[in-house]
């Protein structure tokens, strides 16, 4: 038997579930990103320098979910990391849109559902079993 099979634990659907939603939100940054670099480049009103550092900012961020997303997929451990960081930070993210009197209302209750559901599935015992987390006190195999 290959050492690669008896690392490979069989995902259950919370995780993938968790994969998906630091997914869609890795999707929502780096789209986020690439709209604020286009319009940065053809709008010419403005402060281009800002919009530029905003929309790298953006994709940048957009990366680290995606990271996740791709570990939490392939099961890997330190993957649930960067994703719980994520919905945290996405947390007040969602609070400020909310907030607003606009149409980022929406967006910010899109925002929020997806945040509290992804870190609902990332502390659930089955996806930290899935990674090989173990509790404190909890016995090594």
């Amino acid at each position: 038997m290959s050492s690669s099979s008896t690392e490979q634990t069989s995902r259950p659907n919370r995780l993938a579930a968790a994969a998906a939603v630091a997914g869609v939100e890795a999707l929502g940054l780096l789209a986020g990103g690439v709209y604020m670099l286009v319009k940065a480049l053809t709008d010419g009103t403005g402060d281009l320098t800002g919009a530029l550092t905003g929309a790298v900012t953006l994709v940048a961020l957009g990366l680290i979910p995606l990271a996740a997303a791709r570990g939490l997929w392939l099961c890997r451990s330190w993957s649930r990391g960067p994703a719980v960081i994520t919905q945290i930070l996405a947390l007040p993210v969602a609070w400020q849109m909310l907030q607003a009197d606009s149409a980022m209302i929406p967006a910010g209750i899109v925002l929020g559902v997806l945040a509290v559901t992804g870190l609902v599935l990332l502390v659930n015992p089955a996806t930290t079993e899935a990674l090989g987390i173990r509790r404190p006190g909890q016995d090594t195999p």
